[in-house]
């Protein structure tokens, strides 16, 4: 290993692209972020897996009473269900 690098002429890499998967900005509370953040440190996985496995099983139980299925996925909603998935964590 070297004792310095030059990266004067250096370029960024272009950003892999995970399959199926779609990068998004979302605005959430603090208090969940900072849940799920801490959940990961705790769990050593990523927050954002966690917050996309809660959404998942959200979806999947989406079906029953909790969701009605004409019910869009708003703000309000998405809220809900995190907030729901905090309770029950």
């Amino acid at each position: 290993m070297r004792k310095t690098y030059d990266f004067s002429r250096a370029k960024r890499g272009a950003v892999v692209a995970s399959p199926r998967k779609t990068r998004i900005a979302i605005m959430l509370d603090d208090e969940v972020l900072a849940d799920f953040r801490s959940r990961g440190e705790r769990l050593g996985t990523g927050y954002q897996t966690l917050i996309n496995q809660a959404l998942r099983e959200s979806m999947q139980r989406g079906s029953g009473s909790r969701r009605r299925s004409s019910e869009p996925l708003t703000e309000a909603v998405l809220r809900r269900v995190l907030r729901e998935e905090l309770k029950a964590g």
